[in-house]
């Protein structure tokens, strides 16, 4: 053990940081670590040797991984204030696992290109909802019908899984269009996160095989050495980033993230055409 950390002290470091990262912009901005983890993890993969397409199924399989403690955590104190919607989760929770399942099994099966792709539309769309669209009314009165739901909680569940994220990046923005409480749909996010996230992971853990450029500590598709480096410190830092948000202007924080945001996003998509 002490030899595989001195030798690999600096990956062990840069993955400290990332979960030190994504702790205080999970408490800051209210935005879910698989928006943050993924990016970082796709560019300092790559920087230790591991190829585009390797760095890109690692870090969404490892993304995901590390949101299953975080969101049980989140639901908790959720659930204690009344925002967790039971009701749409029991409408919602199969159409989500199915759409997981499909999503994290064609993780382990697609080359990597597609994903980064993938997430660099998803990451640009939610940094244009967040500088656009912050404030404004819904388009819709209500949700749509069952029928419609089930499209709704499958897409959310497919897209998750497929870019490694837990849910609240698709589904929050979705349902506030249909005029459902913000508060509500953050709330929930945390549940829905969780039914992505470990069906998402486990699947990826099991029937992905692993690269042979994978960094080490890769078991399937999952860094566990950057798991275990991640999670303690992004629930160690997520209540040091609300503390931060309550002196701090966080509209305009969130407006700085979004912008970075867009920027990797764009960066993710240019190292496919460059």
């Amino acid at each position: 053990m002490l030899e595989f950390i001195t030798s690999n002290l600096s990956t062990l470091f840069a993955l400290v940081a990332t979960g030190i990262f994504a702790g205080i912009l999970a408490g800051l901005l209210g935005v879910g670590g698989g928006i943050v983890i993924v990016p970082v993890l796709f560019f300092l993969f790559q920087s230790f040797g591991v190829s585009p397409e390797s760095a890109m199924v690692i870090a969404t399989a490892t993304s995901l991984a590390t949101i299953i403690p975080t969101s049980i955590s989140s639901i908790r104190a959720h659930k204690s204030k009344g925002n967790v919607d039971v009701e749409l989760l029991k409408r919602w929770g199969v159409f989500i696992f199915i759409g997981v399942l499909a999503g994290s099994y064609l993780v382990t099966r697609v080359d990597g290109t597609y994903l980064t792709a993938l997430f660099g539309t998803i990451a640009s769309l939610s940094a244009l909802n967040m500088l656009f669209r912050t404030g404004k009314s819904a388009l819709f009165e209500r949700l749509p019908n069952a029928a419609g739901q089930g499209v709704m909680a499958s897409g959310t569940g497919f897209f998750s899984a497929m870019v490694g994220i837990g849910g609240g990046t698709i589904s929050v923005p979705l349902l506030t269009v249909f005029n459902y409480p913000a508060h509500k749909a953050v709330g929930t996010a945390a549940a829905i996160g969780l039914l992505i996230s470990l069906p998402g992971a486990a699947t990826m853990l099991l029937l992905g095989e692993t690269p042979a450029d994978a960094p080490a500590g890769t078991f399937g598709l999952v860094n566990i050495v950057g798991f275990a480096c991640i999670v303690p410190l992004t629930v160690l830092f997520a209540p040091v980033g609300a503390a931060l948000a309550a002196k701090l202007d966080a509209n305009k924080l969130k407006k700085i993230f979004a912008v970075v945001l867009l920027i990797t996003g764009a960066r993710m998509l240019a190292q496919l055409i460059l």
